[in-house]
């Protein structure tokens, strides 16, 4: 028994949700750091502010894919009702954000935004392969770029947009501007109503439906990987502790900054996570969240591993670029490095624009180019010329100063995202288990954010040390990062080639 075929209307409607939540990731992405640097923040701090974005998504991704891979609803679903809860938390966060007036309340927005994003964002990853035969999976997930890359122009561009509409772009000292204010809010309210547009029109398989089509599935069940756990030693979970404690004698010692003792947190935090389960699965408890949560992420089928170091170096280049893009345009294409002024509001808005145009090009990439080259070269080779592509457009910042002709780099950045955000996901719906879909989309993510814990925690030190107020030398590293990730992606080979 193998899953009906979707048309047009049916793959439209399992990722247009996407578009809302790809509106207020796009609104926090180009906006975030201008509210801190306007409520105060130096521009060295901005890495450790930013530290919610990638820490909520590395707690609250594995969690809502264990617990959606196991939740039934009746009528409701799986899926769905963590899209709806995830996008009444976000819209209330994207309406309250412009009205913060002093630093800490904009951070602790971000952090409810931000794991309010992931919340709805994590089942839609998984939600595409549920509903999807094996042979839809690459033009379900080039849909959902395709959604992602529309939310995110329409959020990115809309603070430019207001701005020539005639809206205030500058404000007092310590005041987010109405440009800024009213995108937010009108972010959050096509949030709800997106999200809101794919739990109406879609009905999920039940777990009976879902069960039949896995018995016709080579790859559709897996052995249970948190029972093996009490055959298991301490010794694993004693280096990831000492690895922790070994990074806090560093920060210590060395006087490095502070927020890298997160980095140290994290990594002990872990090995006793993995302890306890351990411990757990010898007592004969091995079915819990915390057992099947580590037991998952050491059993990893292989080609997810090595999609997950291709994520590693993929995701540290967007997150500095995220981070860092305004300042640099507003410093070295704009000649302004203050946040009041209105030379730097400028530069703001313009990135606005930059960021509109690669996600533009994702958007109409992932629906041509990358149907295109896969199916000449292949989906790893795919990958890796679009992450060698958007090395070039990073690269491109080093020597550009007309902020005009960064539209050019962002055309090469946009082919890099297009891929990044369809290729790995359409090889993992079709090389993992349908069961634990969303357990194992949820502990990719990993890979995404841990990256991310990296550059906000290391970054600020770096360009503190040896590029003080020169921003623009984070871009060399982007490129870096995809060129290194490019090469590792030849290194994939998927034992079952999605369509």
């Amino acid at each position: 028994m193998d899953k009906p075929r979707l048309g047009f209307w049916g793959l439209w409607n399992i990722s247009f949700g996407f578009l809302g939540i790809q509106i207020g990731f796009a609104l926090q992405n180009a906006n975030m750091s201008r509210i801190f640097q306007t409520l105060g923040a130096e521009l060295e701090s901005l890495p450790a502010l930013w530290i919610a974005a990638p820490l909520t998504g590395l707690l609250v991704q594995p969690i809502i894919g264990h617990m959606s891979d196991r939740t039934w609803l009746g009528r409701f679903g799986r899926r769905r009702p963590y899209f709806l809860a995830g996008a009444i938390l976000a819209a209330l966060a994207l309406l309250l954000m412009p009205e913060s007036t002093v630093l800490w309340v904009s951070v602790l927005l971000l952090w409810v935004l931000d794991a309010s994003i992931n919340v709805s964002m994590e089942p839609f990853r998984a939600f595409v392969g549920d509903m999807l035969r094996r042979d839809q999976h690459s033009l379900g997930y080039a849909v959902q770029t395709f959604f992602i890359g529309a939310g995110a122009v329409a959020g990115s561009a809309f603070p430019w947009l207001l701005d020539h509409l005639g809206v205030a772009n500058t404000a007092p000292p310590g005041t987010i501007p109405d440009t800024v204010r009213y995108s937010f809010w009108a972010g959050g309210l096509v949030f709800f109503l997106s999200v809101l547009w794919t739990v109406v029109t879609t009905r999920e398989y039940s777990p009976a439906e879902m069960a039949a089509f896995a018995e016709a599935d080579t790859v559709g069940a897996m052995p249970d990987t948190s029972a093996p756990l009490a055959a298991r030693g301490y010794g694993g979970s004693a280096l990831w502790i000492a690895a922790g404690l070994a990074v806090a004698f560093v920060v210590e010692h060395f006087a490095l900054a502070k927020e890298m003792y997160l980095l140290a947190a994290l990594l002990a935090a872990y090995g006793l996570a993995s302890a306890a389960a351990i411990a757990l699965a010898r007592a004969g408890r091995s079915n819990n969240m915390l057992a099947h949560i580590v037991g998952d992420f050491s059993g990893m089928p292989p080609v997810m591993k090595k999609l997950a170091l291709v994520q590693f170096f993929s995701w540290s280049a967007l997150f500095t670029m995220w981070i860092n893009t305004t300042p640099v345009v507003a410093q070295y294409m704009f000649g302004s490095a203050d946040p009041a002024s209105p030379a730097y509001q400028e530069g703001g808005n313009w990135v606005g624009i930059l960021f509109a145009a690669y996600n533009a090009v994702a958007a109409v990439a992932a629906l041509t180019l990358l149907p295109w080259l896969s199916q000449h070269v292949g989906q790893a080779r795919t990958h890796s010329i679009c992450l060698a592509i958007g090395a070039a457009g990073f690269a491109s910042f080093l020597v550009l100063r007309d902020p005009q002709a960064l539209l050019f780099s962002e055309i090469a950045i946009g082919i890099a995202w297009a891929s990044i955000l369809a290729m790995p996901y359409a090889i993992l719906a079709s090389n993992l288990p349908q069961a634990k879909l969303g357990i194992y989309m949820g502990l990719f993510n990993v890979f995404v954010v841990v990256p991310q814990l990296l550059v906000a925690t290391v970054m600020g030190t770096i360009m503190r040390q040896f590029f003080p107020g020169e921003p623009i030398y984070t871009m060399a590293f982007a490129a870096a990062m995809f060129l290194v990730a490019a090469a590792a992606m030849l290194r994939v080979v998927t034992p079952r080639q999605a369509a």
